[in-house]
């Protein structure tokens, strides 16, 4: 029987049940219609959108049918995640266990394949010189006794430590992926094994190429049946047109509802006076080309940028910042034309990083050159610098500004480099806002005029949210401020109290999350943890281990935890978390719907919002024995009018704004210890 043959012979149903009866589980309708849903879209080629509620298991909804086409598939068939939870979950949990499963009922062994972007892997050619390094700063020199000369005695610092363990690791790994490295390192260290596309020097010229972890992993995906990556390299893909992927006709994009942050932040870029100043000195170096007229541009595009506010720029650049910028693109230019390498010039990863970031000046200048268009958009930002003791502090405007660009709409590119020419399915708990899809669509390039066609479907959740959980606004709390208000605090206090700890507190900002676990370890008799005393995996396995345990944390949380069971009871969010009132992209994008004649607060932050809230709420409820609340801080959400779309959004909880009745509730839990 042919494979074609044996893929017509194959009912993603029976798979499906085979798999789930094998693995233990239990039958979920919602995630059957999934599975057939997913299937006709890939037989068809039609684009879809699916709504799978917490607890549909929509990971084998997408990945059995995938496994199913993919048997007679000339190309393989992507799956792109946003965090880097849900892909290690993919690929070390659910795949294997999915594959051994449907192993006897395939007509053949399916290959499944991991593919990150390249800096994620550890360069060979670099662990051996090839580029240049900072290693000369992490090792101490000490004297060697009677020794003439001094001798390297190891590294001194934490960084140096780090170095070292990385070329220990290195020797062995069999991927190179620094997800592997246990415990994990720093950014800074592991920038001193990795390098970034644009300072690889490319297989046809690197000497290591043969020994190439990103050209091996390439390599296998190219091969594999199934790949799996992130929202980024499919940015990467869309946006800039670079072969990242191997060729495909179809892609599965879970937690699609991060889709536009991810692409929008991957292709968000910063252009500073330091940056100028630091490609200067790395093609002084490196090029052995003049370098002063670049010089003088970043202390020209320094003068420029002092003083001016951060914020968005509406008109883009002031005309003294403009010529700057342009000055800055000249000038690198002709660095990038003086240094043209010989032909058949040596490699060499030092001219090849000097040129790569004078390349990126070029492109960063010609975009915020063309920023006061329709289509990108422009600002000022000074981010804040850690200080031990003061927490993130940030600096005044009479230092330089960093200068950022974004695309005012992702829709576009991802109409034309995504959903044109491919068949793409999208998925989330979260992509109906207000129980509706066009938002969402919208602002993928689905909707207006030459947008391709595509269908929707909500299968719900099997999870009885009016039976299970609460949904408490805190109705006679005031609008919030800044910060935590002294009746937050007291609100919290009470519930956390009522509830005997298991809780889960969210919080808008870092500052209300720290202000907040502080003012409260002095007030509640149960321990509370804080974002920041711990790596993010292990404060939420500490809070799964214990019951009474609470976790206080921000945005990174929102969508980071899953515990079921009697120890997260209780989630409290401190407020609708709309966009900051001074973001940039989201003050641009909001004035654009305006101006064309919709409603910008209701298309921008109330959507931003209802997506945020939803995911947060959706920590509560993670299994079919779950009980608790889920306890609202804003009285906005009932006072005012955008509170039914936000509602709409979240999952059905029983609603109420009686204090009493959900103090007396969350007694009940901690007397059975119930969620069970």
């Amino acid at each position: 029987m042919s494979t074609e043959e044996d893929q017509d012979s194959l009912d993603v149903d029976a798979l499906l049940t085979h798999a789930v009866e094998t693995l233990g589980g239990q039958r979920r309708d919602g995630q059957h219609e999934m599975a057939r849903q997913v299937d006709r879209s890939l037989t068809e080629g039609k684009h879809l959108l699916v709504q799978a509620g917490t607890g549909t298991g929509k990971s084998l909804a997408y990945l059995v049918p995938a496994l199913k086409h993919a048997v007679d598939a000339d190309k393989p068939i992507i799956v792109s995640t946003a965090t880097l939870a849900l892909q290690s979950q993919i690929v070390s949990r659910d795949v294997p266990r999915l594959l051994e499963a449907l192993g006897p009922e395939l007509p053949r062994e399916m290959d499944v394949a991991l593919l990150k972007g390249r800096n994620n892997y550890v360069c060979k050619y670099k662990l051996g010189g090839g580029y240049p390094s900072d290693e000369d700063t992490l090792f101490s020199l000490e004297d060697a006794g009677a020794a003439p000369a001094k001798a390297f005695a190891g590294p001194s610092s934490p960084l140096g430590r780090e170095v070292v363990r990385l070329r220990d690791w290195a020797e062995s790994t069999e991927t190179g992926d620094r997800d592997e490295v246990v415990p994990s390192v720093s950014d800074q260290a592991w920038r001193q094994v990795s390098v970034s596309s644009m300072e690889c020097l490319g297989a046809q010229s690197c000497p290591m190429a043969s020994e190439c972890f990103t050209e091996r992993a390439r390599a296998h995906a190219a091969e594999a049946d199934v790949v799996v990556t992130n929202h980024a390299m499919l940015a990467v893909s869309a946006f800039e047109g670079l072969a990242v992927l191997p060729e495909f006709d179809a892609v599965i994009i879970d937690e699609a509802h991060e889709l536009q942050d991810r692409v929008t932040s991957s292709v968000t870029k910063p252009l500073s006076a330091a940056a100028v100043s630091h490609a200067a000195s790395s093609a002084r170096k490196h090029l052995k080309v003049s370098v002063k007229g670049l010089k003088d541009t970043a202390d020209w595009l320094e003068k420029a940028t002092t003083g001016v506010p951060t914020g968005l720029l509406p008109r883009g650049l002031t005309e003294e910042m403009a010529e700057a910028v342009n000055a800055v693109r000249e000038a690198a230019k002709l660095c990038l034309s003086d240094s043209k390498p010989e032909p058949g010039a040596a490699a060499d990863g030092g001219r090849q990083t000097a040129r790569s970031e004078l390349a990126q000046l070029v492109e960063l200048a010609d975009r915020l050159l063309g920023a006061n268009s329709e289509y990108e958009v422009v600002w000022a930002s000074r981010p804040g610098q850690f200080e031990p003791g003061r927490g993130y502090v940030q600096p005044g405007d009479d230092t330089p500004a960093v200068l950022m660009v974004a695309p005012l709409s992702v829709a576009g590119k991802l109409r034309e480099g995504l959903f044109d020419g491919h068949t793409v399915i999208l998925t989330s708990a979260t992509l109906a806002l207000g129980a509706k899809f066009e938002p969402v669509a919208g602002d993928l390039g689905l909707m207006g005029e030459g947008a391709p066609e595509w269908e929707a479907l909500d299968v719900g959740s099997p999870f009885d949210y009016p039976r299970q959980g609460m949904l408490y606004v805190a109705r006679h709390l005031p609008p919030p401020g800044r910060g935590v208000s002294e009746g937050a605090l007291d609100e919290i206090e009470g519930l956390i109290k009522a509830s005997r700890g298991a809780t889960l507190a969210l919080f808008s900002s870092r500052r209300a999350a720290e202000d907040a676990a502080e003012a409260l370890r002095g007030r509640v008799d149960v321990p509370i943890l804080r974002q920041g005393d711990a790596s993010i995996p292990e404060l939420i396995r500490t809070f799964a281990q214990d019951e009474e345990t609470c976790l206080f944390g921000t945005m990174t949380l929102w969508q980071g935890v899953d515990v079921p069971g009697p120890n997260c009871r209780l989630v409290i969010i401190d407020r609708i978390p709309f966009p900051r009132p001074d973001d940039p992209l989201s003050t641009a994008r909001t004035r654009a719907v305006n101006q064309h004649g919709g409603n910008g607060f209701m298309a921008v932050s109330a959507q931003h919002a209802a997506v945020r809230l939803a995911q947060g709420a959706g920590r509560l409820i993670r299994s079919t024995g779950d009980r608790g609340v889920v306890a609202l801080l804003d009285s906005r959400m009932v006072s005012k009018g955008y509170g039914g779309f936000l509602r709409d959004t979240l999952p059905p909880l029983w609603p109420t704004t009686d204090r009493a009745t959900v103090v007396a509730a969350l007694g009940r839990l901690a007397e059975t210890g119930a969620k069970d």
